[in-house]
């Protein structure tokens, strides 16, 4: 049950981070679920585990992870959007 809620969590901090920086995750539930869970673990390492806590994870820096892990991911899809557009030109 902890595994489903730490998916769940993820997957809310994810979208969440999401509508903040305004730009979609690909893959649309599973990439916000992936965008959590990996931003939490982003978070954890920069930040370590201060805050409130939902199925072990601390929710703001898994929601800072998540922010820096959306935005990152989506420069470079941008970079590879451009690309693409400059090599079809």
């Amino acid at each position: 049950m902890s595994f489903l809620l730490y998916l769940i969590i993820g997957g809310i901090i994810g979208w969440i981070a999401s509508l903040i920086l305004g730009k979609n995750i690909p893959g649309g539930i599973i990439g916000n679920i992936i965008a959590g869970i990996i931003g939490a673990w982003i978070g954890g390492a920069l930040f370590g585990d201060w805050g409130p806590q939902i199925a072990g994870m601390a929710i703001v820096p898994a929601l800072i992870g998540s922010l820096i892990l959306v935005f990152i991911v989506s420069l470079i899809l941008g970079a590879v959007s451009r690309g693409r557009d400059r090599d079809n030109a």
